[in-house]
């Protein structure tokens, strides 16, 4: 570890290309657990197979590049395969759960991420893939530090996609309509809007972004179908940290963890890199105990 520590000293060049890589992945990060908000802010359902949807739209991406389709053009499939795939899992699934304890919501989501997993590895092994983008990769500081066309593109998109979504939920009748249900479900449903529909269609749009995170991680990083449970634990992390309902905590967050874990990888290697993911919503998790704690004793 030191001696790692003692080399980003020496060599800050290497600080920039952890920097550059952190804030590329960290941007998908903050785009599927923006995703998870949405779901946890409508539905409050806590959905630990937010990771495994990443992972299903990161192999519709690769399966489609086996096939002689760039990746890129793979991402708007796996947008909308994972919309329907969504909007059947809340029909069989998702729409049993609402209004149950915490504990149901986490158990179900849980077996179906197991689910997931364990069709994906049936399906395509457990090798890691990476879906080929065959974009240039350019080369600065004499070589020492190399930054794939493919990442700018992917962050671009991340960027366009967020937009999107963000123009979607204000302006567009169906986002009025799941904001509305947000806020307080029986008003909304007072009122004419079918919660039942919102919820579905929360849910699928959940998938949906999920499965452009998927695509954007297969070009840029490496999938594998076990891997989801890592990007269920991101995703958290980032929500914990930032809020529900705060977009700008979102983004931040993501682009922080995204940096934070590529640092921790080099420092201490690949072996812990997750760990860092899991202490971060541990130390999140009771900071944000001790400070409710606080409050109630400044209260009485």
């Amino acid at each position: 570890m030191m001696d790692n520590l003692s080399l980003l000293v020496q060599a800050p060049v290497l600080n920039i290309q952890l920097l550059l890589d952190g804030l590329f992945v960290g941007a998908i990060f903050a785009l599927a657990a923006y995703g998870l908000a949405l779901v946890w802010g409508v539905m409050n359902v806590k959905n630990l197979a937010q990771g495994d949807f990443v992972i299903m739209g990161g192999y519709i991406a690769w399966l489609l590049s086996t096939w002689g389709i760039h990746p890129i053009l793979g991402l708007p499939v796996a947008i909308v395969v994972m919309f329907g795939f969504g909007w059947v899992v809340y029909i069989t699934i998702i729409s049993r759960v609402i209004g149950k304890d915490l504990f149901t919501s986490l158990l179900a989501t849980f077996g179906l991420a197991l689910v997931i997993s364990q069709l994906l590895n049936l399906a395509f092994g457990p090798e890691v893939q990476v879906a080929e983008s065959g974009f240039e990769i350019n080369s600065l500081f004499g070589g020492m530090v190399t930054v794939a066309n493919i990442k700018f593109i992917s962050l671009i998109l991340a960027g366009l996609l967020a937009t999107m979504v963000i123009t979607f939920m204000k302006f567009s009748r169906m986002g009025q309509a799941i904001r509305a249900t947000a806020q307080d479900p029986r008003a909304a449903k007072v009122m004419g809007i079918d919660t039942e529909r919102i919820y579905a269609f929360t849910f699928a749009l959940n998938a949906a972004i999920c499965g452009a995170a998927g695509a954007l991680i297969s070009m840029i990083w490496v999938i594998q179908p076990f891997f989801g449970i890592a990007h269920s634990i991101r995703s958290f992390v980032i929500v914990t940290a930032a809020g529900l309902g705060n977009l700008p905590g979102v983004i931040i967050a993501g682009l922080s963890l995204g940096v934070a874990e590529l640092y921790s990888g080099f420092v201490f290697g690949a072996e812990l890199q997750q760990f860092t993911v899991v202490g971060l919503l541990v130390a999140i998790l009771v900071g944000r105990q001790i400070l409710q704690s606080r409050h109630r004793q400044a209260v009485q």
